[in-house]
């Protein structure tokens, strides 16, 4: 699967297989409760399944005023 991260920096990673959306996230290193994946547009849960031929991106999920 490719995975483009915008952690503000774009950064593409391929990986291999198929995984659910919470298990990409904790192989990242990444907190599920800070960040948010999107794949079409479409966002996505931890238990979401991602197929190896998808690409998903992996944002920040920021709040302000």
């Amino acid at each position: 699967m490719k995975v483009i991260l915008r952690n503000p920096r774009r950064k593409e990673l391929e990986l291999e297989g198929k995984r659910q959306v919470g298990r990409l996230l904790r192989e990242l290193d990444l907190n599920p409760e800070h960040h948010i994946v999107l794949r079409a547009g479409e966002l996505l849960t931890r238990d979401d399944l991602i197929r190896e031929d998808e690409t998903v991106e992996v944002f920040s999920a920021i709040s302000g005023g």
